[in-house]
Order: structure tokens, then sequence, then C-alpha cells
């Protein structure tokens, strides 16, 4: 069942929000070359554990996952695109880095990612990265009332089709609210006017995610966790929680 948040409720999550933006942008300033993915992690812990958050990836094991996810951020360097467990890893010049976190406050639920460069940026990865956060934009602006799920999928489809990248539609966004994970599931592609009707009080993280390759099958580490692009192509991932309003798409994970 796809449940309808009030506005009071939706005030809630803008509080989990503002955190999980802060998180993000705590550990975009600190990661540079020769930083651990670990360090990251605890840059993003200090942020939760401030603002009286919980991680809402520490202990997670959905039904694909071997154990327990040991971290509060996912951290997917290079071919690696979602799920990345923090580890020693250390950074180097030129990786691509995509970080998801997501926290709750009073039982109120967020999420967003966002992906960037270490040192000196390949122009073709921050090409990448701005058609991905092109294609959230583009989803964002479908999820009006009266609108279709399907409307969202399709807006964010078409940007990755248009500039060729790997999409997978296994992964993709999700209602939100109590829990991380509500219904629907919001694959990044579909047909449009099809599906859910959307209305004022649906509350969704929208998360494109694409590779810079036209492949579109992925492996998963040893570890049970890490997704990675099956030739290697590297990956970007943005994502945002929104809320529908009758005025229109408001993102709830911001400063």
């Amino acid at each position: 069942m796809v449940e309808l948040k009030t506005p009071a409720e939706i005030e809630h999550m803008r509080a989990a929000g503002r955190v999980v933006a802060n998180a993000l942008a705590a550990v975009k300033k600190e990661a540079a070359v020769g930083v651990s993915l670990r360090e990251l992690d605890d840059v993003a812990r200090d942020v939760l554990r401030s603002a009286g958050a919980v991680s809402l990836f520490e202990g997670y094991q959905p039904g694909f996952a071997g154990s327990p996810f040991s971290g509060v951020i996912c951290t997917s360097v290079n071919d690696a695109v979602l799920h990345g467990l923090p580890s020693d890893l250390k950074l180097a010049d030129g990786d691509l880095l995509n970080v998801d976190c997501g926290a709750s406050i009073e039982g109120w639920c967020a999420d967003a990612a966002t992906s960037f460069c270490v040192g000196t940026p390949r122009p073709e990865d921050l090409e990448l990265i701005a058609t991905t956060e092109h294609a959230l934009a583009a989803g964002i602006a479908a999820a009006v009332p009266g609108n279709r799920l399907g409307d969202v999928g399709a807006a964010i489809g078409r940007i990755g089709r248009a500039a060729n990248l790997g999409t997978n539609l296994d992964f993709g966004g999700h209602g939100i609210g109590r829990r991380m994970h509500e219904d629907p599931h919001i694959p990044n592609g579909g047909r449009p006017g099809r599906g859910l009707k959307l209305r004022a009080g649906h509350v969704f993280a929208i998360e494109p995610w694409f590779w810079s390759g036209p492949g579109t099958t992925y492996v998963i580490d040893e570890d049970g966790w890490t997704l990675r692009s099956a030739d290697q192509t590297r990956g970007a991932h943005a994502e945002h929680t929104v809320a529908i309003t009758e005025s229109g798409p408001e993102i709830l994970t911001v400063p």
C-alpha cells in the first residue's frame, strides 16, 4: 500500500532530510586523495550523531545481502555505483565517488545520494555526473499531482538513453516515510502515462544511477553489497527525497 503523508509528517521528514544533506556535504568537503572510505563514514557518523539522527543503513540487511550493512553511508568508487561498503580503501587522484546516506529523526526517514570527483577530474566523469543530475531533475519535475509513476521513470530513462548510458532497472527509487523502503518501486525507465496516479502527500526517494558505457549488467562483490558494472565502466548516482504537494514537488534533502 502506498501511504500519503500529512503536511506535519512531511515536515518531520524535512528535518531528517536536512541532516542527510549536511552529512553528504561534510563528506564531500573531507573527501581528498589519501582519505579512506572508512574515514568518510566517520565524518557522516559524527553529523548524524550530533543531530540526534539514526542511520538507516547501519545494520540493514535486505534479502540479497549476506550480512548487515556496516556503515552509515554507501561509498562506491569508479565502476562501483551502489551499496559500496566503507573500507580502508584510500581515495586516489581522479576517483569518481558516489555517496549515499539515509537517516531518521523521531522515526521519520530521508535518503539522498551524490557523486563527485576526487582530485583531478576526468572530463567524461564530470559529464556523466551532470547527466545523472539532469535525469534526477527531470524525474523530480515529473512528480506532480495527476501524473503517473511511469512519467517519473520515463523522464529519467529518456535522459539516460539520449546519452547512451547504461541503465539497469533492478534498483531504483522508492517510497519512503516511517521506513526507508516503502512502496512503490520507481524504476529508472518506463512508459509515460502508466502506473500509480500521483497525489499530494506522496513522498518518494527518486534516484537515477547510470554507467558511462551502454552495458546494463552488474556484479556484486564478495562483500555481498558493493554493486559494480560488469564491463568496468564508471558510474554515477544522484538521489533526493521528494514530497509531492499541490504546488509541485518539494525536495526534502536540502540543508
